[in-house]
C-alpha cells in the first residue's frame, strides 16, 4: 500500500494565466514499509510532461518540500506516460501572457530555494530562478535522487534529470540539449551539472547542435549513469540498497562530492573533515556498523546536515 499527495502549486495561479483545471502536475507517492523511499512522478502525460507554468511551480515546490524532510531516505523521479519530459511547452508559455511568464521564470530568487546566507554558516543561499530551480533544487535534497528516464528527455527535461544524483535510461531513450533548436542556451542549471559529468568539448557539442543521443550513447558519454531495460526497477533497487546505509553518511557523501568536485584541494580536505566529525560515534554510524556484525540496530532520523555545518564553522572560529 502507499500514500500519495500531489502538487499543482496554488502559487502558480497568481503568476500566470493557467486555467483552474490544470490538474495535478506532480504526484508524490510514499510506499508503506519502503524505509523512506518517495516516488515523484511528473504528471502531464498528454503533453509528454512538457513544462508549462503550473508544472514549473509544482516541480520546484515539490523539490523544496522534500529537501526539508529528514524522514525521506531516497527519491525516485520519473515521468508518467510516453516520456520522462519533452522540455518546455513553448505554446503554453509563449501564447498566454508570455512577458509575465518569462519574467517569473527568470526572477531570482525563485522563492522556492532556501533562504540561507552565503557565509557558509548554515543552509546555502538560494541561488536559482524558477527555470533553474526545477532542476537545481534536487541537489539540495539531502538524500539521493534517482531519475528513471524513458521515451523523450529533451531540453528542460534533460536538465531536470541532470539535477538528480543518478540517471537510469532505457537504451532507446532519446536525450537532447534541445535549446539549440530554438537559438537558446541551456540555462536551467546545466552549466553546473554538465561540468561534473562530461568533458567540456562534449558539453559544447551537445549544446551547440542539439543533437539527439540514445540512452546507450548517453551512458557512454556520461550523461546517464547506465542503461536499463526497466529504469524504474533499477532505480528502486538502488534506492533500497542505499536505504540500508546510514542516512547521515549518505547525506554527508552527497554534500561532500557536490561541495568539492570542482573545488580547490584545500577546500576539499577541509570539507571532508567537517562532514566526518559529526558522523564519528554517532547513533547511525554505530547502527550501520552493527549491521555488518549481524546486529539489527534501527536507524534514527537523519541528522540536520546544515546544522552540522553551522556547528563546525562556529568551532573553527
Amino acid at each position: 500500500s502507499s500514500s500519495s499527495s500531489s502538487s499543482s502549486s496554488s502559487s502558480a495561479s497568481s503568476d500566470d494565466d493557467s486555467s483552474p483545471d490544470d490538474g495535478e502536475r506532480v504526484l508524490v507517492e510514499t510506499s508503506l514499509g519502503s524505509g523512506g523511499i518517495v516516488h515523484v512522478k511528473l504528471n502531464r502525460p498528454e503533453k509528454m510532461n512538457g513544462l508549462d507554468m503550473p508544472m514549473f511551480h509544482a516541480i520546484a515546490e515539490t523539490a523544496a518540500r522534500l529537501g526539508d524532510d529528514r524522514s525521506i531516505r531516497a527519491v525516485i523521479l520519473s515521468g508518467e506516460g510516453r516520456a520522462f519530459c519533452a522540455g518546455l511547452d513553448f505554446k503554453s508559455v509563449m501564447t498566454s501572457n508570455p512577458k509575465k511568464n518569462i519574467d517569473r521564470l527568470l526572477q531570482r530568487p525563485s522563492g522556492y530555494g532556501k533562504s540561507g546566507d552565503s557565509s557558509g554558516g548554515g543552509p546555502p543561499e538560494s541561488l536559482g530562478n524558477l527555470a533553474q530551480d526545477v532542476a537545481y533544487l534536487w541537489r539540495d535534497v539531502h538524500c539521493p535522487v534517482i531519475a528513471a528516464l524513458h521515451g523523450t528527455c529533451f531540453g528542460g527535461g534533460l536538465q531536470i534529470a541532470l539535477g538528480a544524483d543518478f540517471r537510469f535510461a532505457t537504451p532507446d531513450c532519446r536525450l537532447s540539449v534541445m535549446e539549440a533548436k530554438w537559438g537558446l542556451i541551456p540555462d536551467m542549471s546545466a552549466s553546473v551539472a554538465l561540468r561534473e559529468l562530461v568533458r567540456i568539448d562534449v558539453a559544447k557539442e551537445l549544446a551547440m547542435t542539439g543533437r539527439i543521443v540514445t540512452g546507450k550513447e548517453a551512458a557512454e558519454l556520461g550523461l546517464v549513469t547506465r542503461c536499463a531495460d526497466d529504469p524504474l526497477e533499477e532505480a528502486r533497487k538502488l534506492a533500497e540498497e542505499i536505504v540500508g546505509r546510514s542516512p547521515d553518511a549518505v547525506a554527508a557523501t552527497k554534500r561532500l562530492f557536490q561541495d568539492t568536485w570542482v573545488a580547490s584541494e584545500k577546500h576539499c580536505l577541509e570539507v571532508e573533515t567537517q562532514l566526518q566529525m559529526p558522523l564519528l560515534a554517532s547513533w547511525n554510524q554505530i547502527a550501520v556498523s552493527g549491521r555488518n556484525l549481524g546486529v539489527g540496530v534501527p536507524f534514527k532520523k537523519r541528522r540536520d546536515i546544515d546544522a552540522n555545518r553551522e556547528d563546525d564553522d562556529k568551532t573553527a572560529e
